[in-house]
C-alpha cells in the first residue's frame, strides 16, 4: 500500500531477435532461455507478449553474412528482414508499439555501427545511411525508430528525413547515453555482430563520464528525440536518476544482455533466487527514474506481475 515505486508490464519493452527461415527457434548460448526466432514464430511471440500486458517490442534482425558489406545498403531494403518483420507484426497485432533498432553493425562486414574508412568509423557517411534506414522502417510501419549507433548529429538528420518524407507520426527513441560497456557481449553473440577489429570506444561513451551523458541527452532532445535512453541500466542507475531529474521527456533504460546473463548464471548455480533478482533489479531501474525498461526479462517479469 505504501510502496513508492510500482512496476507494470506496460513499463517494459521486449527486445526480439529475428532470423530468416520458417519454424526456427535458436537459443542464444550466452543468454540461457532467450531465443532468436524466425519471423513466423516471432509473430506468435508478439501476440503472447500482448496477452501478458506488454505493449512494446524492440526489433533486431540477424543479417545473413552474404548481405553484409561496408555500406549497410541491406538496412534500407524494402523487402529486407526488418521491413518484413515490421509489416508482419503490425498486421498481426496492430496496437503493439513497434520500435526498430537503427545501427549498421548487424549489416556491417566489420561489425561496427558505422561505415569504415581507413580503419576509422566515418560519422557523416554513416548518418546518411542511418537516415535511409530510418525512413525505410517508417515506411514499413514502425512506430518508433531507435538509433543505437551514437553517431554525432544523427537524431537531427533522422528527424529531418522523417519530416521531409511525411512520416511525422514516427517517433525517435534515442540511445542518448550509451556507454562502451563489457555487458553487451551476449547480444553480439545473438546477432553475430561483434566488432571485427578494435572496439566501439570512439563513438560510445566512456563509462567514467557522468556530465557527458547530460550533454548527449540535451543534444538529442534539441535535435528532436521523443524518448532518451541510458544503456546499460544497472551499473548506471546514477545516470538514469540524473537524466530523469534533468529532462521532461520520457526516459528509458536498457537492461542489457550481460546483466540478463549474470542473473541467469547465478540462478543456475543456486546462488540467488531468479524471480526475486529479476523483480528487484527491474524495480531498482524504475526507482532510479526510468519510465520504460527494455529487458530480456520482459516476459518473465510480466508473468510474475500477474500474481
Amino acid at each position: 500500500m505504501v510502496a513508492e515505486t510500482r512496476l507494470h508490464p506496460s513499463d517494459l519493452i521486449a527486445p526480439l531477435f529475428i532470423d530468416e527461415g520458417q519454424g526456427q527457434r535458436h537459443e542464444i548460448p550466452s543468454m540461457s532461455g532467450y531465443f532468436r526466432y524466425s519471423l513466423d514464430l516471432t509473430v506468435g511471440e508478439v501476440r503472447s507478449l500482448w496477452d501478458l500486458g506488454i505493449r512494446c517490442v524492440l526489433l533486431f534482425i540477424k543479417c545473413p553474412d552474404h548481405l553484409k558489406d561496408n555500406t549497410g545498403r541491406e538496412a534500407w531494403n524494402p523487402d529486407g528482414l526488418m521491413q518484413r518483420s515490421i509489416r508482419s507484426i503490425k498486421d498481426a497485432c496492430p496496437d503493439m508499439i513497434v520500435m526498430t533498432d537503427v545501427a549498421l553493425d548487424p549489416y556491417s562486414e566489420y561489425g561496427h555501427d558505422g561505415i569504415v574508412r581507413d580503419g576509422y568509423i566515418v560519422n557523416d557517411e554513416t548518418v546518411e545511411a542511418l537516415v535511409r534506414m530510418s525512413i525505410s522502417h517508417a515506411a514499413a510501419g514502425a512506430d518508433f525508430v531507435a538509433p543505437s549507433d551514437m553517431m554525432d548529429g544523427r537524431i537531427g538528420a533522422i528527424r529531418k528525413g522523417l519530416e521531409e518524407n511525411n512520416f511525422t507520426q514516427t517517433g525517435i527513441m534515442a540511445y542518448s547515453a550509451k556507454y562502451a560497456s563489457c555487458f553487451y557481449g551476449p547480444f553480439r553473440d545473438a546477432l553475430d555482430s561483434a566488432p571485427g577489429f578494435g572496439d566501439k570506444k570512439t563513438y560510445q561513451m566512456d563509462y567514467a563520464n557522468r556530465r557527458e551523458a547530460i550533454r548527449e541527452v540535451d543534444q538529442d532532445i534539441a535535435e528532436g528525440a521523443d524518448i532518451v535512453m541510458i544503456k546499460p541500466a544497472m551499473a548506471y542507475l546514477d545516470i538514469i536518476r540524473e537524466v530523469r531529474d534533468h529532462v521532461d521527456v520520457p526516459v528509458s533504460a536498457y537492461h542489457v544482455s550481460g546483466e540478463y546473463a549474470m542473473i541467469k548464471a547465478a540462478a543456475r548455480m543456486g546462488w540467488l533466487d531468479e524471480d526475486k533478482a529479476v523483480m528487484e533489479s527491474l524495480t531498482s531501474i524504475r526507482r532510479a527514474g526510468a519510465d520504460l525498461i527494455a529487458t530480456y526479462f520482459a516476459r518473465e517479469a510480466a508473468q510474475l506481475l500477474q500474481y
